[in-house]
């Protein structure tokens, strides 16, 4: 099998916009010669039109592979084949699609070599397209998946980056003087619930139960529905904006109607840069809240509970910050035993 590399296309991000299934045609599968006898591609297409789940990356990726393998039968995969693609995935540099030039061609910014996070995902991709059509009965009895032979690359990006107490004050402090007046509650909401950026801007005043104190996440990065327990000074925060509409956004991109959610990327710019605040990210007052978790005395399960990990496979990222506590609880508990 002969795999054809140096695709200018294949490793480009492609923008939301440009989605990589904007019109799924899928080939009746009883028509197909064999069920069993179906291309990477028509198993692609099949799986992105019964696809439900909120992955918006799952789509380029498996357009990614069928640059490579579409033609192949699914079936007759091999380790080594993916092995080659993967290879030559890591070896290719990203380009980021900035849209176009003025004659209208496009233009692309080179971002260096894939993480190997990125490379492990493109596997766990192609694996799950592989189990859903072995599931269905498309791949003969007795195969198995190929993706299962190859280990998965070591990883050493998580972030653990957390504001200390006297960056936490002096970014607070800015953000109370922004432009935008809700970035306060916005970074206060992070900083209390450790909630993403897009779970909280697309919170609705109907999601709230301020008596309560509690918000209401429908749908999450992990597809699960959360809720929020709101500490006393972001309820505080909320009704001194007054009481909006249930359908309005709490951070409206206008107050006439509250319709769209408000983009904070340039009141979050300004406040960083006045709070001489380096290497941060908006997410990372994600990571500030389970560091400062961590940090009191939760456990890594009560983290995960509060960030709404799935697992505590991500959450250990935080475990070396409860050392102290560990110990202290140990000395206190069985330190007279001997």
């Amino acid at each position: 099998m002969t795999i054809q590399t140096s695709t200018p296309s294949r490793n480009v991000v492609l923008p939301a916009a440009h989605p990589a299934y904007p019109t799924a045609k899928v080939r009746a599968l009883r028509d197909a010669p064999s069920r069993q006898r179906l291309t990477v591609r028509e198993l692609a297409d099949a799986y992105m039109a019964a696809y439900t789940g909120r992955d918006a990356t799952r789509a380029p990726v498996l357009a990614r592979w069928t640059s490579y393998l579409g033609d192949e039968i699914a079936s007759e995969l091999d380790a080594d084949v993916i092995h080659n693609v993967l290879d030559d995935i890591a070896a290719t540099p990203v380009m980021k699609y900035l849209g176009k030039h003025d004659d209208g061609t496009p233009r692309y910014k080179e971002c260096g070599l894939p993480k190997p996070a990125t490379i492990n995902r493109a596997k766990v991709v192609l694996s799950a397209l592989l189990t859903w059509a072995q599931q269905r009965r498309m791949m003969p009895r007795g195969w198995t998946n190929p993706c299962r032979e190859i280990p998965g690359l070591p990883t050493n990006n998580a972030r653990t980056r957390f504001l200390s107490d006297d960056e936490r004050r002096r970014l607070l402090a800015l953000c109370r003087t922004s432009t935008w007046p809700r970035l306060y509650l916005l970074v206060l909401l992070a900083l209390t619930t450790g909630a993403r950026k897009s779970e909280m801007l697309n919170l609705r005043y109907r999601d709230l139960d301020l008596e309560a104190g509690t918000a209401h996440l429908h749908a999450t990065k992990n597809g699960d529905q959360r809720v929020l327990p709101l500490v006393p000074a972001v309820v505080t925060e909320i009704k001194r904006f007054g009481k909006g509409k249930p359908d309005a956004f709490l951070f409206p991109a206008t107050t006439a109607d509250g319709a769209k959610p408000f983009q904070p990327t340039k009141a979050w710019a300004v406040a960083i840069q006045a709070a001489r605040i380096e290497n941060f990210r908006f997410h990372d007052l994600r990571h500030s809240c389970a560091s400062y978790l961590a940090q009191s005395g939760a456990s890594l399960l009560e983290i995960a509970d509060v960030l709404g990990h799935k697992t505590l496979d991500v959450t250990r990222r935080y475990s070396h910050l409860t050392t102290d506590t560990k110990a202290a609880l140990v000395g206190r508990v069985l330190g007279n035993i001997a």
